[in-house]
């Protein structure tokens, strides 16, 4: 890794979960480290729901639009999180890989999305003890 790691979270449409672990770790790390998302498949816009939870934490991702899963972006990040993105997510070696298990919060309310929004902090928390040694 660099002094400031990569990280990359995808989903398949790059609207939810993927969304708010990048919007966590922004919050969380600040310019430390270099966040990114995508997907396999991206949506129009963001999950209106996760922007909700999201903003009740005072966390705005309303400027974030889903983007596509690119082969370059996978290939220059340090870590990469995959939520469900399947056998599209491309392998590299020397990358760190982890697979969250999420629930995917389309077609949920903001209920139903606040448990997800919580499991993903916890693991982006998680995540950043790991990184601050070299962050």
């Amino acid at each position: 890794m660099t002094d400031k790691p990569s990280v990359l979270f995808v989903c398949v449409h790059n609207a939810g979960r993927s969304q708010m672990a990048a919007g966590w770790l922004r919050h969380l790390a600040g310019d430390t480290v270099e966040v990114r998302s995508a997907g396999s498949a991206p949506a129009t816009t963001v999950n209106l729901a996760a922007v909700e939870a999201m903003a009740e934490v005072g966390i705005d991702i309303t400027d974030q639009t889903p983007k596509l899963l690119e082969y370059t972006t996978a290939e220059s990040s340090d870590v990469i999180i995959t939520m469900g993105c399947g056998d599209v997510c491309p392998v590299f070696p020397g990358k760190r890989y982890e697979d969250w298990k999420l629930e995917d919060p389309a077609g949920k309310d903001v209920d139903a999305v606040r448990p997800i929004r919580d499991e993903i902090r916890t693991r982006v928390e998680q995540l950043l003890t790991e990184l601050r040694p070299t962050v």
